[in-house]
């Protein structure tokens, strides 16, 4: 008996496991259970931090920001595009949006405050390591064009998750490119 594929789940599918050149990927960060408009007081800031925002920062960049969301939106997305670069080990994933030496790239998360001029305060970040995403879910989001990152973006004191984000903390998956 045949069984028949359907016609989007035929054009998913891009090229063989094999790259033998540079492919376009996108890289797709869901963020759910935001932490509010408003954290915690801290050292460096004793009444805390209102109008809180969230965005993707780009390499070397600190004011240049990917859809600065409101940390009382109910989830965020961001969709960036990368090259992989096959590498003897997999591929080097690379791009205005992805940060760090090959083997140790990574994308950021910026949280800031946002006056009423709109002007974005940066106050800490998240870094999405790359490095944590199995070899097999990259090749298989270059084969598909996607690769997904869930992550919550609450930390456990209820403040906007900071610092080094890995597995268990962001589950990557490959996708398929729209």
């Amino acid at each position: 008996m045949r069984t028949r594929r359907s016609r989007s789940a035929l054009s998913c599918v891009r090229a063989a496991a094999h790259h033998p050149h540079t492919e376009t990927v996108l890289i797709q960060i869901d963020g759910v259970d935001l932490p509010g408009l408003s954290c915690a007081a801290s050292p460096d800031s004793p009444g805390g931090y209102h109008n809180i925002h969230v965005a993707v920062q780009r390499r070397n960049r600190r004011d240049e920001l990917l859809g600065l969301t409101p940390g009382g939106a109910t989830s965020a997305t961001w969709t960036i595009e990368c090259e992989a670069v096959p590498t003897s080990d997999g591929f080097d994933l690379k791009g205005p949006y992805i940060q760090g030496p090959p083997g140790a790239r990574f994308i950021y998360l910026s949280w800031g405050t946002v006056d009423d001029a709109q002007n974005f305060e940066l106050f800490r970040r998240a870094k999405l390591w790359l490095d944590g995403v199995p070899s097999k879910v990259v090749a298989s989001a270059v084969d598909h064009g996607l690769l997904v990152g869930r992550l919550g973006l609450t930390d456990h004191k209820g403040n906007p998750v900071c610092a080094s984000v890995r597995p268990p903390l962001i589950e990557w998956s490959a996708g398929c490119a729209q």
